[in-house]
């Protein structure tokens, strides 16, 4: 029998109803622009759509270009509701959303519980985690037919979160997707100032140089610099903002990036 892991925040973080949410989407991914090859990994944040959905639409106008290309997607965010150490995977088959079923890719998320001590099913971790939901929508809006590995990512080191990377790096069908936001709470220019800091480290692919006040996805976002970095990715920035620019008042803001992962060759 199937199981189905059901939305947790759907009429919260972003609209329950069908069409809404496709007109939303929509409304987002035109006005981002989109140019180069299709990413091989993208960040991009996690937040409600009203704060953060115009800057994770600036990375998926790109993942929109290579739309026949992939296939699967390895979905890796951070744990906001319960405490573990290692990687999470999910006993569904499917990820439900207002937009219909995203398939899981269950044969590769069994190789790798069987293969990694740090990644073992932990369900509960994934019953109310939004930083894996949020981004099916945006999938589901910008590619064809694709499956998805959700992982979600606790207490984790950049090599543990990398080997299971690059047990899934395989060819251009495969697409990562890393979900975080930036610096929390701080005041707007304090904020641009953290956040501006932590992109140079992204883009310059060097995790050691990002805390854990700097991203909330720190650890996922650790592991893909690295992964990145053994492949000779090129990291670019396309969108740095935050919640006092998009929808928020500007004395406690979260701050939220999009950056794209390209090959050399294509980036150059």
């Amino acid at each position: 029998m199937s199981t189905i892991r059901a939305p947790a925040v759907a009429g919260m973080f972003y609209p329950d109803d069908p069409e809404e949410l496709r007109a939303t989407i929509g409304r987002y991914l035109q006005d981002a622009e989109a140019d180069g090859p299709p990413p091989k990994a993208i960040i991009a944040p996690h937040a409600g759509y009203i704060y953060s959905g115009p800057v994770a639409a600036s990375a998926y106008a790109r993942v929109a270009l290579g739309n026949e290309r992939f296939r699967r997607v390895i979905l890796l965010g951070p744990a906001h509701r319960i405490a573990f150490r290692g990687l999470a995977a999910s006993h569904a088959d499917a990820f439900a959303t207002p937009l219909g079923m995203v398939p899981v890719d269950t044969a590769t998320v069994t190789r790798l519980v069987e293969k990694f001590p740090q990644v073992r099913y932990l369900d509960e971790a994934h019953a109310l985690e939004h930083s894996l939901e949020v981004h099916l929508p945006f999938l589901q809006i910008v590619l064809e037919d694709f499956t998805i590995v959700p992982l979600v990512v606790g207490d984790a080191g950049a090599v543990e979160v990398d080997e299971v990377l690059e047990a899934t790096w395989d060819g251009p069908e495969t697409l990562f997707v890393i979900s975080s936001d930036l610096s929390h709470y701080h005041d707007y220019d304090t904020a641009r100032h953290l956040d501006e800091q932590t992109s140079r480290a992204i883009v310059a692919l060097r995790p050691e140089e990002i805390g854990y006040e700097d991203a909330c996805g720190r650890n996922p976002v650790s592991g893909l610099l690295q992964a990145a970095r053994n492949h000779g990715l090129q990291a670019r920035l396309v969108d740095l903002r935050n919640s006092g620019d998009t929808a928020g008042p500007r004395d406690q803001v979260v701050g939220y990036g999009a950056y794209v992962f390209e090959e050399q060759e294509q980036a150059a």
